[in-house]
């Protein structure tokens, strides 16, 4: 098998590792809800088991980020998937609610080891922002197929939770394609950076940044199935209609952010794209009727996974052996774990507008380090001879190489100038060297 097989294969699994790892956040709202019609919790009780489902999946990739190397990804990704399978398939056997929030933190467990290998390894290839994209694709269509289908497979808790099984176990073949001990590069002639943890700054501020954007987003997330059914007076395949028709643009908007690349640079989408979500989580927490509601959630979620994609490709940006992807990753995965009491609690004591203007505060006030982050720690210019991709792989071949591609470097500088060479001749025994030894320095009048 070619070198170039193996790299897509292993994108391929690295793919759909991503999607069943953030399939449980992606179905936070309906699982929230049918957890608290199903087993008779209130709102709070329900956000509180799913913050403990997302609180395991943080605290894998916390646990992974120092060892995922030694374990080797196909192992982990293994152990995750099985975590996952075991756990939430026992949530959704039982109605004890001990047993339910015990089987939630053991798959909990297994999607934040699932999400933390898929990150590493979309750290280490050489274009992250493509691979995250095309694992934000996948999980939204998964997502938004799921919500379309959920409301006719019946009632309880269970469907979401099996739901999440069954795209465990279909994700485990291609888990085959990974590498089995420790972590080797795509490239096989990239060598393999070891030494501490760079940018500790960006990063540090990053990983802060991210917690307090994704518990705001997810806050909301968590209560909109609630927002559409109680404050819109929606039916519940209504409401699932409209968080598919949301997921739907997300694609969209994915695929844009796709197409776009890195002409923006970072700091544009992630600071403007920002702004526009915090508008949106005002619109959203405050719908009355169906328009209100679906105009808030539809843009909301086009604009989420593309400001989330330039997020994650500015994580792994930061450290080519992904340690910083896994560390931002999970400290997303910890604010998506404290959203759903969160927005439970601030909805039960502000109401839901209220709740939406203090969450609408918190994301303006991240934009700003976020975007200093971006503008400050990535996007530097490309030089002439020092030009490396930070997964540790050649941007350009410089020297003259047949195959190189001149539209990867800008031409830097003056034109290159031919060198004089200087005689310097040899001095005889210990004599002297004097000033008249030597002759003016010139280009050669040879040839």
């Amino acid at each position: 098998m070619s070198s170039r097989s193996r790299g897509a294969g292993a994108l391929v699994a690295l793919v759909a590792l991503f999607t069943a790892g953030y399939l449980a956040p992606y179905l936070l709202p309906t699982v929230v809800g049918r957890l608290s019609a199903g087993l008779g919790l209130t709102p709070a009780q329900a956000g509180l088991v799913g913050s403990v489902l997302l609180l395991g999946s943080s605290t894998a990739g916390f646990t992974l980020a120092a060892r995922g190397e030694r374990i080797g990804p196909r192992r982990a990704a293994r152990a995750g998937l099985l975590a996952m399978i075991v756990g939430y398939g026992s949530a959704a056997a039982t109605g004890t609610v001990p047993l339910v929030v015990a089987g939630a933190v053991l798959g909990g467990l297994g999607s934040g080891t699932a999400t933390a290998v898929a990150a590493a390894g979309i750290a280490g290839r050489r274009d992250p922002h493509r691979a995250s994209t095309l694992g934000l694709l996948s999980v939204s269509a998964a997502a938004g197929a799921l919500y379309l289908t959920l409301p006719h497979l019946g009632t309880g808790h269970a469907p979401p939770l099996l739901a999440i099984v069954c795209a465990a176990a279909l994700v485990w073949p291609v888990t085959g394609r990974l590498e089995g001990g420790t972590r080797a590069r795509a490239d096989a002639g990239a060598a393999h950076v070891a030494g501490p943890l760079p940018y500790r700054r960006a990063g540090a501020v990053l990983a802060g940044g991210i917690l307090c954007w994704s518990l705001a987003q997810n806050a909301l997330w968590g209560v909109s199935g609630r927002i559409g059914t109680t404050q819109a007076g929606l039916s519940e395949v209504t409401v699932g209609a409209v968080f598919a028709a949301a997921l739907g643009a997300g694609l969209a908007g994915v695929t844009a952010a796709g197409a776009l690349g890195s002409r923006l640079g970072r700091a544009v989408p992630i600071g403007a794209g920002t702004v526009v979500i915090a508008g949106c989580v005002l619109l959203s927490s405050a719908a009355g009727d169906l328009v209100s509601f679906a105009a808030g959630e539809i843009l909301w979620n086009a604009v989420y996974p593309v400001v989330l994609s330039y997020l994650l490709g500015l994580a792994a940006s930061l450290d080519p052996r992904g340690r910083w992807a896994v560390l931002v990753g999970s400290a997303s995965s910890l604010g998506v774990a404290c959203g759903p009491v969160t927005g439970s609690l601030l909805s039960e004591g502000a109401g839901y507008p209220g709740m939406g203007a203090v969450l609408c505060c918190l994301l303006l006030l991240v934009a700003a380090p976020m975007t200093a982050v971006a503008r400050h720690a990535a996007g530097r210019p490309l030089v002439p001879g020092s030009v490396r991709r930070r997964g540790g792989a050649p941007a350009a071949v410089l020297a003259g190489s047949a195959s190189a591609t001149p539209s990867l470097v800008p031409q830097v500088g003056a034109p290159e100038q031919p060198v004089a060479s200087i005689r310097v001749p040899v001095a005889a025994g210990r004599r002297r060297l004097t000033k008249s030894t030597f002759g003016l320095a010139r280009p050669s009048d040879r040839g």
